[in-house]
C-alpha cells in the first residue's frame, strides 16, 4: 500500500462534495455544490414548462442562516428568554417556527414500499418498439430522463434493506408527451389476481397487529395462514423463497412490470405486452447467512451499495424488453392466459425483445424531496400504451392515486418538483392544498369563450391519449374470474423444476425457516401439502426440518419443459462495480499494483487492514464479507501471535458465502487458519497479486463458486 494520500471522493461515501477541515469553518462562504454524482430534478414549472432555471435555483442559497422567508438570523441556539435564567418568550418567533417545521418535517410512509432508494437517469430507445407502439419515448434515439425507485414490499422506512421480500422496481419516464410510470417488481407474479384481495396480502403479510413483529418479515403465522389458504399466492411466494427473494444489489435485479399492456401503433393496431427489465450486471443474490449478517451491520446495505456505486462511476445498466403477444379475442398465448398476473410466459415460449437502455447515472440531492415524495401511479400513461382488463391492474389504476392523495397533503402531488412533468400543463383544475402554481385566465371550464375557449382538445393527430377501442364482452355482471385461474401449482413446479441443485438447496431451507417461524402446527401442515403440490423432493426435505410428515400431493403434478432463464446459474457476467477486498497483514503493507489491477478492471478496491491510516479504507473491526464480492489475501499476520478473530470471521464467512478467494505473499497462511484450502473450488494462491487476481476476476464471472456450496448446504 503507497503513503499517497487518496483524493476525495476516489472511494464511494464521502459525505461531502470537499473535505471538511478540523475546525469550524467561521468565514461566510454559499452553499457548497452538490457531489459530482448528484442531480437534483429538472427545473421546469409546475404546469412543466421548461424554466431555464439553473439546479441551484431550486436549493438553499446565500451565506447566512435565515428564516424561510428570508430574514437573516444571529442565533439559533439559544431562545429568546426573560433573563438568561428566565422563562421562553412567545414572541420568539424563530423558536415557534423552527419547533413548528420540524414537527410537521414526517409525512405518513407508504403503506407498503415505504423502505426505498432512488437514482436519476437517462432512458434511451433502440427504436425496435416503434413498429408496435406509436409512444413517441419508444423511437430510435429518443432519450428521456428518468427517476427509478427500488424499494421493499413489507418493512417500514427504518426496516432492513436485505430482509426476504419482493422488491418494487418503479420507473417514471418524463416523456415529451407526459409522465409514463412503469411500476412493476423484481417478480414478474403476484400474490393475487384480483385487486379486492390487496387489503388481505397485505394485512396478512405485515407485522401482526397485537404486537407490531416480526418487522419486514414474512416468516410468522398470519402471513403463512393466507398463503397456505389462499392458494393462488403460491408461485409469487416460491419466487420469494428462492434466492431472487434477497437481491445482492439492487443493480442485479430484475424488474418486471408483472401485468400485460396493451401497445398500439401508428395505424392502431394492438399487441399484447410484458415488460421485462434486465440487470447488464446479471441477476445475483445474496445467500441467507449473508442477508442476516447485513442486516445487523449494515441494514442500508442496498441503499448504499447503489449510492456508491454511482458516485463510483459504475453506472447500473437494464435493457428495458418486451414480450409480444398477439391481441386475440381470449388474450391467451400457448394456454397461459395474460390476464391472470398470477401467471408467466416462459422466455422459451417469447423471448423478451430488447427495446431500450437505462442508465442510473446521478444520485439524489436530497432524499426527502426525491425519494421520498416521488409519486407513482399506473395511470400515468402516454400515447401508445394502454391497460388490459387484468383485475389486479384495474384495481391499481383507483388506488395509487387514493393514496398519494392521503400521503402528499392532497391532489396537487403532481407538482412537487421530482413529479413534475416535462410537457406542457393546461389542465383545468384549480386550488386545493400545496398550489404551487399560478393560473390565469377566469374560465378553467370547458366549453367557454372567456378565455378564447382555450384549453382546447386535442385529436390523435395532435398527440391525444385515445383509449383504444377494445370490445367489451357481452356478459352478465358477476363476482367471478376465468376458469384458466384455477390452476395455482403448474408454473410453481415449472421454477422449482427450472432452479440448479444449490438454488434448490436454499428455496427448501427458506421455506423450514419461513414455517419454523409459526406457531400453530395447522399452518406448518397445511404449508407442507402447498408443497406436495409442487414437488415431492421439496416437501420431504422441509417436512423432515419441521419434524412433520410428508402429505401426498392433491393434484396431478404438472410435468412442464423447465426454463433455464429462470436460474441466476450458468452465465457469465460483467464485473463493473465489483468490489474486492485486498487484504493486508498491517497497514503498511504496499499493494498499490494489486489495487490498481482491480480499478484497470472497472472494479472498486477496498483495502483491509488492522488499523485505519492512509489508504485504508475498511479495518478489521469494520470489514463484514457480505460488503465483498471477492477477497485477495495479500500476506498473513506474521510472528507466534494468534491470527486476529475477525480476520478469521471475515475469510471463513467469504469461503462458505461461495466468494472466489486469492492469496499471495503468504496469504495461504490465512486461508488454512480459517478452514479454506487452496485446493477448494474457487480457491486460488500465486505468487502476485497481479496474477492471482486475474484468476479470480474469471471466478467473479459467474457471481460465486457455485460448486462449494454441496460442503455447506443451508448457508
Amino acid at each position: 500500500m503507497t503513503s499517497k494520500e487518496p483524493q476525495h471522493g476516489e472511494i464511494p461515501g464521502a459525505p461531502a462534495a470537499v473535505p471538511p477541515p478540523v475546525d469550524e469553518p467561521t468565514e461566510p462562504r454559499e452553499p457548497l455544490p452538490p457531489k459530482p454524482d448528484q442531480r437534483a430534478p429538472e427545473t421546469v414549472s409546475p404546469t412543466g414548462q421548461a424554466t431555464g432555471a439553473p439546479p441551484a435555483a431550486v436549493a438553499q442559497s446565500g451565506a447566512y442562516l435565515t428564516t424561510a422567508h428570508g430574514t437573516r438570523l444571529h442565533d439559533t441556539d439559544h431562545s429568546l428568554k426573560a433573563g438568561p435564567r428566565g422563562p421562553v418568550l412567545l414572541q420568539d418567533h424563530h423558536l415557534r417556527e423552527k419547533i413548528t417545521h420540524f414537527d410537521h418535517e414526517r409525512i405518513p410512509e407508504r403503506v407498503v414500499h415505504a423502505r426505498g432508494s432512488a437514482a436519476h437517469g437517462v432512458f434511451e430507445s433502440y427504436g425496435t418498439a416503434a413498429r408496435i407502439t406509436r409512444a413517441a419515448f419508444l423511437a430510435e434515439g429518443v432519450r428521456t430522463p428518468v427517476f427509478v425507485r427500488f424499494s421493499t414490499v413489507l418493512g417500514s422506512r427504518g426496516s432492513a434493506d436485505t430482509v426476504r421480500d419482493t422488491r418494487g422496481f418503479a420507473t417514471k419516464f418524463y416523456t415529451d408527451e407526459g409522465v409514463f410510470d412503469l411500476v412493476g417488481n423484481n417478480i414478474p407474479v403476484f400474490f393475487i389476481q384480483d385487486a379486492i384481495k390487496f387489503p388481505d396480502v397485505v394485512h396478512a403479510a405485515k407485522p401482526q397487529p397485537d404486537r407490531e413483529i416480526p418487522q419486514a418479515q414474512s416468516a410468522h403465522d398470519t402471513f403463512w395462514d393466507f398463503v397456505t389458504l389462499h392458494t393462488e399466492a403460491t408461485f409469487h411466494t416460491l419466487w420469494n423463497m428462492s434466492d431472487r427473494g434477497i437481491p445482492r444489489s439492487l443493480r442485479m435485479m430484475e424488474g418486471f412490470g408483472v401485468h400485460t399492456f396493451r401497445l398500439v401503433d401508428a395505424e392502431g393496431g394492438t399487441t399484447l405486452v410484458k415488460f421485462h427489465w434486465k440487470p447488464k450486471l446479471g441477476v445475483h443474490s445474496l445467500v441467507w447467512e449473508e442477508a442476516q449478517i447485513a442486516a445487523g451491520v449494515d441494514p442500508d446495505f442496498h441503499r448504499r451499495d447503489l449510492a456508491d456505486a454511482i458516485e463510483a462511476g459504475a453506472h447500473p445498466q437494464w435493457e428495458l424488453g418486451v414480450q409480444t403477444f398477439p391481441d386475440t379475442e381470449d388474450q391467451m398465448f400457448q394456454g397461459i392466459d395474460l390476464l391472470d398476473p398470477t401467471k408467466i410466459v416462459p422466455e422459451e415460449l417469447a423471448p423478451v425483445q430488447p427495446i431500450g437502455l437505462l442508465t442510473l447515472d446521478a444520485n439524489p440531492s436530497n432524499f426527502f424531496a426525491e425519494t421520498e415524495q416521488v409519486a407513482f401511479h399506473v395511470g400515468h400513461l402516454v400515447p401508445g400504451i394502454d391497460v388490459t382488463n387484468d383485475a389486479l391492474m384495474q384495481g391499481r389504476l383507483f388506488s395509487y392515486v387514493d393514496t398519494q392523495i392521503t400521503r402528499l397533503g392532497g391532489p396537487n402531488f403532481p407538482q412537487l418538483p421530482i413529479n413534475r412533468t416535462h410537457a406542457p400543463v393546461n389542465d383545468m383544475l384549480r386550488d386545493g392544498m400545496h398550489q404551487t402554481a399560478v393560473h390565469r385566465g377566469v374560465a378553467p371550464y370547458r366549453p367557454n369563450s372567456l378565455d378564447g375557449g382555450c384549453p382546447f382538445v386535442a385529436g390523435a393527430g395532435d398527440g391525444a391519449y385515445i383509449e383504444s377501442p377494445v370490445p367489451v364482452p357481452e356478459s352478465r355482471k358477476v363476482r367471478d374470474a376465468a376458469a384458466s385461474f384455477d390452476d395455482h401449482f403448474s408454473q410453481a413446479r415449472l421454477f422449482w423444476l427450472s432452479m440448479s441443485e444449490p438454488e434448490r438447496e436454499h428455496i427448501a431451507a427458506a421455506y423450514s425457516f419461513e414455517l419454523g417461524k409459526c406457531y400453530e402446527k395447522a399452518i406448518k401442515e397445511r404449508g407442507l401439502r402447498v408443497l406436495a403440490n409442487i414437488d415431492g423432493e421439496l416437501c420431504r426435505t422441509v417436512a423432515e426440518a419441521l419434524g412433520l410428515p410428508a402429505p401426498e400431493p392433491t393434484v396431478e403434478l404438472a410435468d412442464p419443459q423447465p426454463s433455464p432463464a429462470l436460474s441466476q446459474v450458468g452465465r457469465t457476467w460483467p464485473l463493473d462495480g465489483r468490489i474486492v477486498g485486498i487484504v493486508v497483514p498491517d497497514a503498511g503493507k504496499d499493494v498499490a499494483d494489486a489495487r490498481q489491477a482491480v480499478l484497470d478492471m472497472d472494479m472498486v478496491p477496498l483495502v483491509v487492514a488492522p488499523t485505519g491510516g492512509d489508504g485504508v479504507q475498511r479495518t478489521y473491526a469494520t470489514a463484514r464479507s457480505i460488503e465483498f464480492d471477492a477477497l485477495l489475501l495479500a500476506g498473513s499476520p506474521s510472528g507466534d501471535a494468534p491470527v486476529d478473530a475477525r480476520l478469521l470471521t471475515l475469510v471463513g464467512e467469504a469461503y462458505r458465502h461461495g466468494k472466489a478467494l486469492g492469496a499471495y505473499d503468504g496469504g495461504d497462511a490465512l486461508l488454512a487458519a480459517a478452514g479454506a484450502q487452496t485446493s477448494s473450488a474457487g480457491v486460488i494462491s500465486g505468487d502476485s497479486g497481479t496474477g492471482v487476481l486475474g484468476q479470480v476476476a474469471e471466478l467473479l464471472g459467474s457471481h460465486r463458486v457455485w460448486d462449494r456450496f454441496s460442503a455447506h448446504p443451508g448457508v
